[in-house]
This record gives C-alpha cells, sequence and structure tokens, in this order.
C-alpha cells in the first residue's frame, strides 16, 4: 500500500457526504439535548450561530421522545445572502457557545468530528449491501458492517491515538485480521484470576495451542528465565507499539516483561474496538485488551485491579440468572468473562490515584463466545444492528421483520420479550442495572425471529443500586449509591431514550410500524411482565414505568464538557446531565 492509497477513502465528494450525514445528526441529538433550539421558519426549521450571522435551514420530523428526524438532503448554511458549503467543523466553531465546548475542549473535540467523517469516507468506500442482504448474513459480516456506531454520541469514532494505518489494520468496519501482541508477564506484579473450574496452564493451552504454548515458553527458556515466574498476557498490537514498548520500557529492561511474539490465531476487532472474535476458531474466548486510545469519552484502558474481581463478578450473576424462573423463561444469558489477566505497574501506581489511566495500560479479559451455545437454525448478530439503515433508507430490523414472517407487533414483541423483560426484572427484583446499548447485547436469531437474548460486558458494566444488597466480599465493587429519583433513568435513558427511539423512528419511517403502535406494545410487555409478578407491586408503584415524565439525560453534554473523561468513575450518577424532562411514552396506556 503507498502513502497515497491510505488516504484513497479522502475524496470531496465522500467527505461533503460524510459531513451531511454527522451536520443531520449533531442537529437532531443536540436539539433533542436541548442544546440547541431550532426556530420554524417558512415550513423549515432554522438554527443560528452564537453571533447571529450564520442559519442552517433543514426540514424535519419531530417524533415521540422529541426524536428530530432531518432530512439530510435538505441541509442548507447560509451567511451574508449567500449559500456555504456544510462543514462539520466550521458548525462546532460557530456554535462552540451554545454547545458548551471550552476553549481547551474544542480543538480535541475537532480532532474527534474529523476522525469521525473520516471514517464515515472509509464506510462510503465499502461494497453497498442492502440490510435484507446483510439479514441473512454471518454474526461477524454484520458485526462489521455497521455504519453509525453509537445512536447518541456526534463524535462516536473519534479513536484518538490512531493513526490511518493503524485505523485500516484495527476499526472494526476494516474487518481487517489482527494478530494479537504476547507478553510474558513476571508473577511478582502480575495476577491472574479465572471463574470457578478454570486453571492457568490448562486454559492457556486450550487458547493458545500446545504448539504456541511451547514456543512461547522457549523464548522465555531462550533468555534464561523461568517461564513457571510468568503469566502470559495478550496485548493489542498499537498497545504494544505505541504504549507498552516505550512507556513501559523499564519493565522490559528488567524482564519484568518480555514479547513472546503473536499468537497464530487471527482475530476481528468488534464494534467496541478493543474487544475480539476469534475468527480461526470461533468458539474460542473474545479477548479484551487495554487499548489506550480516547474514544467516545473516555480513554479504553483495562484496570488491573478491576480484573482480578471480574471472573467473580460474572459468576455470581451467571447464578443469580440460573436460579431466577423468571431471567430462565426469558432465555436470557450472559457470556461470561471467564478469566482475566492484570500487570501492576508500581511507580506508576505510586505517582497515580486508582482512576488514572496509567493504570489501565496493561490487562485483559477472556469472554465466552455465544459461538458453541447455538441451537440448530439459530444465527448471531449484535442488537446494535437493529439500528443500522442502509444506502437506500432501509433498516436491518425492519428487514428481520420482513424475513421472520410475522406482523411487525408480533415481531416486536418477541424482541421485548427477550430483550427488554430481564432488564425490568433484574431492576425491580434486585436493583441490578446493565448497560444495556446495542453494542453490549447479542441477539439470538432464527429465520428473522429474536428468540432470545445474550448480555455481555459484565464485570465493568453492571451495577446494584440497593446500598443493602447482600453481596459476597469479592462482587461488592459493583454496589452504587444512586439516588432514588434517578434509578429509574437506567431503563429511561439507557432503554426508551438511547435505543427504542431511534428504533420506532427507524420503522415509523419505513411504514412498517408507527409510532403509537411501538410504544403500545412496549407499554403491553411492562403490563405482562408486572401482572405476571405481583409479589413486586409496591415496586412498580415506587418505580412507575408509566409515571407522566422522566428526566431527560444527556450523554453529548458529558462529552462537550470533557471528551476525555466525561464521567467521574468515584461519582458516575454525579456525572449526569439533567435537563428537563421528557413526556413519557407509556404513560395513559
Amino acid at each position: 500500500m503507498t502513502l497515497a492509497d491510505t488516504v484513497a477513502h479522502l475524496s470531496p465528494e465522500r467527505w461533503a457526504a460524510a459531513n451531511r450525514l454527522l451536520l443531520r445528526k449533531a442537529l437532531a441529538e443536540f436539539a433533542h439535548e436541548r442544546l440547541l433550539t431550532p426556530e420554524e421558519d417558512g415550513g423549515r426549521y432554522v438554527v443560528r450561530s452564537d453571533d447571529g450571522l450564520t442559519a442552517y435551514r433543514f426540514c424535519a420530523v419531530r417524533r415521540t421522545l422529541d426524536h428530530w428526524q432531518i432530512d439530510p438532503d435538505s441541509i442548507t448554511r447560509h451567511r451574508d445572502g449567500g449559500e456555504l458549503p456544510l462543514a462539520a467543523l466550521d458548525f462546532f466553531i460557530e456554535l462552540k457557545d451554545s454547545l458548551g465546548l471550552s476553549d481547551e475542549i474544542l480543538p480535541v473535540y475537532l480532532e474527534e468530528i474529523s476522525s469521525t467523517l473520516s471514517g464515515t469516507c472509509y464506510k462510503l468506500t465499502k461494497p453497498r449491501v442492502t440490510s435484507a442482504e446483510l439479514a441473512e448474513s454471518g454474526f461477524q459480516a454484520i458485526e462489521t458492517g455497521m455504519t453509525e456506531g453509537h445512536p447518541c454520541f456526534v463524535a462516536n469514532n473519534g479513536r484518538l491515538g490512531f493513526g490511518v494505518h493503524e485505523y485500516l489494520s484495527y476499526a472494526p468496519e476494516t474487518a481487517s485480521p489482527v494478530r494479537l501482541v504476547w507478553l510474558a508477564a513476571h508473577r511478582s506484579r502480575a495476577a491472574f484470576t479465572a471463574g470457578v473450574g478454570i486453571e492457568y496452564e490448562s486454559f492457556l493451552r486450550e487458547e493458545l495451542g500446545d504448539q504456541t504454548v511451547e514456543r512461547f515458553r522457549a523464548v522465555l527458556t531462550g533468555e534464561g528465565l523461568d517461564p513457571a515466574d510468568y503469566l502470559f498476557i495478550p496485548v493489542h498490537p498499537w498497545q504494544w507499539w505505541n504504549k507498552l514498548s516505550v512507556t513501559f520500557a523499564a519493565e522490559v529492561a528488567r524482564r519484568h516483561l518480555v514479547c513472546l511474539g503473536e499468537g497464530d490465531d487471527e482475530y476481528l476487532a468488534q464494534q467496541s474496538i478493543r474487544t475480539f472474535f476469534n475468527t480461526s476458531a470461533p468458539h474460542k474466548h473474545y479477548v479484551k485488551t487495554a487499548l489506550s486510545v480516547i474514544n467516545m469519552g473516555f480513554m479504553r484502558g483495562l484496570s488491573a485491579a478491576y480484573m482480578e474481581a471480574t471472573p467473580a463478578i460474572n459468576d455470581w450473576l451467571a447464578q443469580l440468572i440460573e436460579n431466577d424462573p423468571v431471567l430462565k423463561a426469558t432465555g436470557l444469558t450472559i457470556i461470561r468473562e471467564r478469566a482475566a489477566v492484570g500487570y501492576r505497574h508500581l511507580e506508576y501506581e505510586r505517582a497515580t490515584d486508582r482512576y488514572s489511566p496509567y493504570r489501565k495500560m496493561l490487562a485483559a479479559l477472556w469472554r465466552e463466545s455465544p459461538v458453541p451455545s447455538l441451537r440448530d437454525g439459530e444465527s448471531l448478530a449484535t442488537m446494535a444492528s437493529l439500528l443500522h439503515v442502509d444506502h437506500e433508507g432501509a433498516s436491518f430490523a425492519g428487514a428481520l421483520i420482513a424475513r421472520s414472517g410475522l406482523t411487525p407487533t408480533e415481531w416486536l414483541r418477541g424482541y421485548l420479550r427477550a430483550y427488554y423483560t430481564p432488564l425490568l426484572h433484574s431492576f425491580y427484583a434486585y436493583d441490578l442495572v446493565f448497560m444495556p446499548h446495542g453494542e453490549n447485547v447479542i441477539l439470538v436469531l432464527e429465520d428473522g425471529v429474536v428468540r432470545r437474548a445474550v448480555y455481555k460486558d459484565i464485570a465493568e458494566e453492571i451495577a446494584v443500586m440497593d446500598p443493602d444488597a447482600a453481596l459476597p466480599p469479592e462482587v461488592r465493587r459493583i454496589r452504587v449509591d444512586v439516588p432514588e429519583d434517578t434509578k429509574l433513568l437506567s431503563i429511561f435513558t439507557d432503554v426508551f431514550d438511547c435505543f427504542f427511539r431511534f428504533l420506532a423512528a427507524h420503522l415509523a419511517t419505513e411504514g412498517v410500524l408507527e409510532e403509537d403502535g411501538f410504544w403500545r406494545t412496549v407499554a403491553e410487555v411492562t403490563r405482562e411482565y408486572q401482572e405476571a409478578n405481583p409479589e413486586l407491586a409496591d415496586r412498580f408503584r415506587r418505580y412507575d414505568l408509566f409515571a407522566p415524565e422522566f428526566a431527560l439525560s444527556c450523554l453529548n453534554r458529558l462529552q462537550l464538557r470533557d471528551n476525555r473523561q466525561m464521567v467521574d468513575l468515584a461519582d458516575p450518577s454525579g456525572a449526569l446531565q439533567l435537563v428537563g424532562t421528557l413526556p413519557n411514552p407509556l404513560s395513559g396506556r
């Protein structure tokens, strides 16, 4: 590949298309979060720059939950009586005060926007696959076929730290095979923890194969080192080349860390960019790695300290699901994080607090693959795919409904029972909440029908909001103190506003299912769950899913305020940006 080839996707035509798509999303989501207040003007809407001299005009349909559905082709930009080309970077500079972008954050946010636009340009070079074709495709074809990323965040593909050659090698949409780098870490500074029934040596041999294990052990013995003194850690190649080989130079020099080389299996990066699916042996575990790249409000590291309790938390949750008849009946499963390994750099620990990115540079975990759990006729798709819309405006969800042969309402009811009912029961029965966005849920499909849901990313994302919950000592980390009046935002925000809002709008736009029918079905499934569990009636009244309104919790406001650390991990609920309320679409149903 020549130097010019690495930027071949950055053509004027694709750049213009990417800017138009991003501005559509920015206008829609910033209006939804009440950062901007579009005014009606002659049948169109207008948003003006901070100085009032530049106007953005567009056509939009306002849907349930104050969802702004903007026609991207209708957006125009005007100044001094003339029309200007659309330019996303100009937009953020022109409206920096309205958006609350500080002088410090603005250039870094523009860098994330530039990266997101570049990624869109790359996606526009890919062969056009319709949603109907994608609905017939395999798990990883769907995973790498996603074009949008998180539906709420405007700067959702920043990946600050990736150069263009690294983007082409490691971004999920490029579908490039990756071999992980393996390090040997001295046991004096490294720890391996695992779930019940897992032993280090046999687990490692199952994952790597005897031949690779012996090859790695020979590297150590060749340097006069005893393999028994070391643990093996998988590392993202970017992390080795850009961080560990330099930032951890002392550890390498002192042989606390030894580079063993690449493993033999090939992996594909998933939507979360730092998690890899084994394409050489799909039944083997995913590998999640530390990656010191800024993406969507955080440095995407992994804490060695957090890794120690990860398998125990997963085993605890798996047992809870297994023993609960309501959750079992929905078909819910989790793919457990079965083993974890972390490395402690003692000097950086002495120099930092426990939330520092410097403590999150070298750790990994192994997560079960969902592939072995499939029955005949079943297939897998990331739930994020339900919000995918192809170049013809057809949604993946609509394609699944068409393939299923069910009515849209029947299909939706099956999906809700698989995905949404377990969230309700976890909340009402256990004060247990997940981070149930599209990338954290895998759907098990059969001929387009959702049969069951698989939740993932457990140890870092779940929380128990009951301060008095009796949790085993190794699991107590997940207990959080949340104000009573914000507890139900785990459903209202994470499910209704950040996922169902978009799914309902897509289906309505296509004429597949009107919004009223969508939300009526959500209400019916909610009541179905509540009527089947009368022993929780007091909880249903206390946390009322049919309340007239709920607080609007704004995600972009978090990122615009601080795009490198958008939530204080010591006080996550304290970071919420609540701006007014939204009418609850379940109210009165």
